[in-house]
């Protein structure tokens, strides 16, 4: 069974940054497409990045330029560096995980997901 940690929120002021980590365990991580979702008060859980086992990488609009993911498939890790960070970015970010080769920005299409971690971002 496929585990997802999170780690890596916190309160940041406007501008600021913060360094989101996954911690994948259960099954081989090479073989698992990886993503990162957001959630945020009062609105649906939505797309923001995911990562193919072979490192090509998808970004929602919204967070394209400033948002990063990477994965270390030795460390069985996803991160996702934010960078410019906007209130609106204020969420639980999710890590997500699903065994295919093909990218998705669907959530539908992740089996496997992790607890959140809270972002806030102040004005």
């Amino acid at each position: 069974q496929v585990q997802l940690v999170e780690s890596g929120g916190g309160l940041v002021q406007a501008g600021g940054s913060l360094r989101l980590s996954c911690a994948f365990s259960g099954r081989t991580f090479s073989n698992y497409r990886m993503g990162w979702f957001r959630q945020a008060p009062g609105k649906e859980r939505g797309f923001v990045s995911t990562i193919s086992w072979s490192g090509r990488t998808y970004y929602a609009d919204s967070v394209k330029g400033r948002f990063t993911i990477s994965r270390d498939n030795a460390k069985n890790m996803v991160y996702l560096q934010m960078n410019s960070l906007k209130p609106e970015d204020t969420a639980v970010y999710y890590c997500a995980a699903d065994q295919s080769f093909s990218d998705s920005d669907d959530g539908t299409q992740y089996a496997y997901w992790g607890q959140g971690t809270q972002v806030t971002v102040s004005s």
